[in-house]
């Protein structure tokens, strides 16, 4: 494998890293959001991803980057509070709060921040290898 291949994998899975990132800002931002109505409720999101398999499967390579298939909607369920004085309540008294889960979100982001940092480190361990065959070059 090329160590220019490299860059082209990390450079992915960075990439999905950023996206999980974002998805997980998200879900913190509307953590404490309040609806009257279920369908007007935010509900957690999720990144998807797999393997570039098609591209390694063509091209016979060994190393697969990553492939950012979408981001969904969870399908836990929204939380039903009852609180008639609060303004957004519908008319039974009811608010709806988002499926979030704070732990799991933080969890989540300390995840996606350390894989991104990996990569970052994979992505200049070759650029390194990359300068020491250039100075060889040189002699």
């Amino acid at each position: 494998m090329s160590l220019f291949k490299v860059f082209d994998i990390s450079g992915s899975a960075m990439s999905a890293q950023s996206v999980r990132l974002n998805t997980t800002a998200s879900n913190l931002a509307n953590a404490d959001s309040v609806s009257s109505s279920i369908d007007e409720t935010y509900r957690a999101r999720k990144p998807v991803f797999a393997a570039d398999l098609d591209q390694a499967l063509s091209d016979r390579q060994e190393s697969v980057g990553v492939k950012i298939m979408g981001i969904v909607e969870t399908d836990k369920p929204l939380q039903k509070e009852f609180n008639p004085d609060h303004p957004m309540a519908d008319a039974e008294g009811f608010i709806y709060k988002p499926n979030v889960n704070v732990v799991e979100e933080m969890t989540d982001m300390l995840s996606a921040s350390r894989n991104y940092q990996t990569n970052v480190q994979v992505a200049d361990a070759a650029k390194q290898m990359l300068q020491q065959t250039l100075r060889l070059g040189k002699g």
